[in-house]
């Protein structure tokens, strides 16, 4: 297979957005959409990430399982479900720009929540779990940024970062399989789109090896603040583009 430098491009971010997830915890949704959008669009971004990320999830779900809390998270989960077949839904009739949007405020919000060291109140009431994991599917489906909503409920209930991490694959797991199928049957998988996921499939081995190794040698409060930063940048790009 000869890869354009289109595919390339796409394959380094990919690598990129893997990398960091495995050393800060976070960030293969935040960090490839907004690039991708850029590379790719929208429709194909999405179905691409959702596939990757099924993978990554897996290999992160591996690691951290035996941190793994479902006391903490099966009501989350069960609302994300629900929310992800209308967010893959959407994806097909609403217009690109209100999602890039969108995406850009989600991306800028999250970024700047974090930098800024916010901390809410503890979210004990069931609602907040079925609230925060119902908009969590919805974001999934459309922009696979369900992340953000999830990291804020575990931050407001104080997780550790060990749970936080395993409970976090968990979600993105289900979520990540039910995505795929959601996609799968609209029809999203396109032929480019699967040639994008070949091309991607080969660095994640790479990313994931390097990340590990380098997770307890880099100031990870430093990466992760730069991450941020530029999360924020690319979020603005999305609102103007």
């Amino acid at each position: 297979m000869v890869i354009d430098p289109l595919s390339a491009t796409v394959a380094l971010i990919v690598f990129v957005a893997i990398f960091t997830q495995t050393v800060a915890g976070f960030g293969l949704g935040l960090v490839a959409m907004p690039l991708l959008i850029h590379v790719v669009g929208v429709r194909t971004a999405t179905p691409l990430v959702a596939a990757i990320g099924l993978v990554a999830g897996a290999v992160m779900l591996a690691r951290y399982r035996a941190s793994l809390r479902w006391d903490l998270i099966w009501r989350l989960s069960l609302a994300s479900l629900i929310g992800i077949p209308l967010g893959t839904y959407a994806l097909g009739f609403i217009d690109e720009r209100l999602i890039t949007t969108t995406l850009g405020v989600v991306v800028i919000g999250y970024a700047l929540y974090v930098l800024f060291g916010l901390t809410l109140p503890r979210l004990a009431h069931p609602a907040w779990a079925y609230g925060l994991g119902f908009v969590s599917g919805l974001l999934s489906g459309s922009t696979n940024t369900g992340g953000a909503p999830l990291i804020i409920y575990g931050q407001a209930n104080r997780w550790d970062p060990l749970e936080f991490k395993g409970n976090l694959q968990v979600i993105f797991m289900i979520a990540g399989i039910l995505a795929m199928v959601t996609h799968l049957m609209s029809g999203n998988f396109t032929p480019g789109v699967w040639r994008n996921v070949w091309i991607s499939l080969p660095g994640l081995l790479p990313a994931f090896v390097l990340g590990f190794l380098l997770d307890k040698r880099i100031n990870a409060e430093l990466f992760r603040r730069v991450v941020l930063i530029l999360l924020v940048i690319m979020g603005v790009l999305l609102i103007v583009r």
